[in-house]
Formats: C-alpha cells, sequence, structure tokens
C-alpha cells in the first residue's frame, strides 16, 4: 500500500485517508516496522475509507457547480439569517462579538479571530438550520475558550445539545456542499 509519512514531536499515530492515498502522522523516533504495523493494524478502517473516497468521487460527478449569481445570492441570504442566529445564541453562551463576515470559503465553515469577529461561509445556507447554528454556536463558543478543549466542547453542549449530530451530517455532507463552489 501506498502511504506518506508526516513525522513531529506527536507521542501517537495518526493516519488520515486523502483522495492522494493514506497519510500517516507518526512520532519523530518510529520505525519503518512500526508504521507497518499501525497500517496492517487499521486495515479494515483503512478499507472503509477507501470505499467512502470512491464514493464521493462518484457522487461530485453528479453536483452541479453554483453559478456565481447563485454565489451571491447565497451570500446575500446568508447576511440576512447568520447575523440573526448569532444574536439569538451570543446572550445564550454570554459573550459578545465583533463584525459578522460572509465569505465563499473553500475549506472552512466559520472562524472567530482573537478579536471576536466572526466569518460565515456562504454555503451553510445550503445545509439544514440545525447545521447553521451548530457553527454559529461553535464559533461564539470560541469567545469562551479559543481552543478545542473539554471546557469548550461542554459549553457548546451545554447550548446545543445536538451538536455531534449536526457536526456529523457536516462532516458527512459538507464535502458535497464546498464541490459545488471549487467548480465554479
Amino acid at each position: 500500500m501506498n502511504y506518506r509519512v508526516i513525522r513531529s514531536r506527536r507521542k501517537s499515530f495518526g493516519l488520515e485517508m486523502r483522495p492522494d492515498g493514506l497519510l500517516v502522522r507518526a512520532p519523530l523516533r518510529a520505525t519503518r516496522a512500526e508504521i507497518e504495523e499501525v497500517i496492517l493494524k487499521h486495515q479494515r478502517w483503512i478499507e472503509k475509507q477507501e470505499k467512502k473516497l470512491a464514493s464521493r468521487k462518484e457522487i461530485r460527478k453528479t453536483i452541479v457547480p453554483l453559478t456565481e449569481a447563485e454565489l451571491r445570492a447565497l451570500a446575500d441570504e446568508a447576511l440576512k439569517v447568520i447575523p440573526e442566529r448569532v444574536a439569538y445564541y451570543a446572550p445564550k453562551i454570554g459573550v459578545t462579538y465583533g463584525r459578522i463576515t460572509i465569505r465563499n470559503q473553500r475549506t472552512r465553515w466559520g472562524s472567530c479571530s482573537a478579536k471576536g469577529n466572526l466569518n460565515f461561509n456562504c454555503l451553510l445556507m445550503l445545509a439544514p438550520p440545525e447545521v447553521l447554528d451548530s457553527v454559529v454556536v461553535h464559533e461564539l463558543c470560541h469567545r469562551k475558550e479559543m481552543n478545542h478543549s473539554d471546557r469548550f466542547y461542554a459549553e457548546v453542549l451545554r447550548v446545543f445539545p445536538d451538536y455531534w449530530k449536526w457536526h456529523g451530517w457536516l462532516k458527512e455532507h459538507g464535502n458535497e456542499l464546498m464541490v459545488r463552489q471549487n467548480q465554479s
């Protein structure tokens, strides 16, 4: 099996299946034999991920890209809807925020700057409303915790108990949404 290795000061191994093959994140001192042992141990998972990637590739072929006009319309809709959702959740979390920006981002659904400015992807308008809310809550919770610690996720779940369900939806289907703009 073809794979690429990235070594770092990490203590454990990490596997990531990418369109160009398997990426193995390994501790600096890991031997080739240890790396291959990890790959062998996770062979079922790797095969499952390969099938998932192949399936996504087939789905991508059927996806119709958005036109510039459609992307602008989504951004206009997002400019109306997202600030309302942010205003709804901010008091529940007990935070303030700065500017809200809507972008046509290629890799992110949202972000929060250290100054409290929030950015959101206009493609969220194509997802179920609960997905949008999960991203809004996630970014607003960064106003309390600028990390992904247990405390951060405890706050997210306090405000939005179904977070993992909708986060899962986005992980499963988000790529299909991103492809609609990446082809245009």
